[in-house]
């Protein structure tokens, strides 16, 4: 069976980039956000076997998808839509996320064994107080998890997992904070959001547990779809690949359509490509390469690598505590590639890159060559 994926080249942060006086340019506005794409390579595979790579200008698209066969034309067809697909502002209980341009989540943990700072917010009130400080800093929502997925973490009770998380999101929510709780587990999730709770971070989307996606979808929530190869309990296992690349995107357009069937909204669904979940390094680095095709699937990008394993990899292993450096690099370039929100540790500092982003896209904007001397 014959699959087709868009992937957005020759990118610049503005469309004066691309005079060739054509008025317009021949670019698009990725996905709404402050990135403009002049070329997409229109890709072809069977199986693990790609049999057709076409680099196209905007422009080209539509005669070219117009002579493949029906299916492909049609899949193309929509891809391309949704490439160009601005997302309108989420609405997180009292606070609207603006998806035009990055937000940084910031990470809250309430876990004495997460793999970059277990036990650091075991006390409610220090959780609390760090979830403001990341407010404070800039942060647009904060990700409370309470049992910690690094590769061989033991699974925790629910309870448990309440118990930890529930009076860190009540107390955050009832000072007006857009609060997402990182879990798999139906029962967390209902409390959660009974407590104030308006995303759900699932790192299984919505596959561990059956209860999940019925529980989104009464409460109304938003929901960020992660892409782990594991069907059990270890979502790090079962790492098989053809093409990790098109197998992510293929999987993750299927948990899209799932949690649609189950009365998710469309417009309250995020997805992650799922860094550091049963990849090696070089997965890794082709899924953040290949970033832009994400935006074919019609909607908003989650990017998590903040501290995350690959990073120590490739810098001397560096423990987890010392790779902001690295955060930040992948940080920026997954804003390159129009990720509308940036999972990390180090809020302030990644929320500093981003306003730094920001301003060089602004300035962009700006044709300085046109400018008076």
């Amino acid at each position: 069976m014959s699959k087709l994926y868009l992937l957005p080249l020759g990118f610049a942060p503005s469309p004066q980039a691309f005079d060739e006086g054509r008025d317009p340019p021949d670019v698009i506005r990725l996905a709404g956000t402050m990135c403009y794409v002049s070329q997409i390579a229109l890709i072809v595979r069977e199986g693990a076997r790609v049999t057709r790579r076409q680099v196209l200008r905007p422009s080209e698209i539509a005669p070219v998808l117009a002579s493949l066969p029906d299916d492909l034309a049609a899949d193309g067809e929509e891809q391309y839509a949704s490439l160009r697909t601005a997302h309108p502002p989420l609405q997180l209980g009292e606070r609207t996320i603006r998806l035009d341009q990055p937000q940084i989540m910031g990470i809250l943990n309430v876990t004495p064994d997460s793999f970059s700072d277990g036990g650091a917010h075991d006390d409610v009130a220090a959780a609390v107080g760090h979830g403001v400080d990341m407010l404070e800093a800039g942060a647009a929502i904060i990700d409370v998890g309470g049992e910690s997925t690094r590769p061989g973490a033991a699974a925790v009770w629910e309870g448990d997992e309440i118990a930890r998380v529930v009076p860190v999101v009540e107390r955050l929510a009832r000072g007006g904070a857009a609060v997402s709780v990182d879990t798999r587990n139906g029962a967390t999730m209902r409390e959660a959001l009974a407590a104030g709770a308006t995303m759900i971070n699932d790192v299984s989307a919505l596959r561990h547990d059956p209860r999940g996606a019925e529980i989104v979808a009464e409460a109304g929530a938003a929901v960020v779809l992660m892409h782990a190869p594991g069907k059990g309990a270890d979502l790090h296992a079962d790492a098989k690949y053809d093409h990790v690349v098109f197998d992510v995107f293929d999987h993750l357009r299927a948990r899209r359509d799932a949690a649609l069937a189950a009365g998710i909204e469309r417009g309250r669904i995020v997805l992650d490509p799922g860094i550091g979940f049963g990849k090696a390094l070089a997965e890794n680095l082709a899924l953040i390469e290949a970033l832009p095709l994400f935006h074919a699937l019609g909607q908003p990008l989650l990017f998590a690598a903040s501290r995350k394993r690959f990073i120590g990899a490739l810098s001397n292993e560096a423990p987890a505590d010392r790779r902001l450096g690295g955060s930040l690099a992948v940080a920026m370039r997954a804003m390159d590639a129009g990720a509308q929100m940036i999972r990390a540790h180090d809020a302030a500092e990644t929320v500093q890159a981003m306003h730094v982003w920001r301003g060089l896209r602004d300035a962009a904007l700006t044709d300085f060559s046109q400018l008076p001397s």
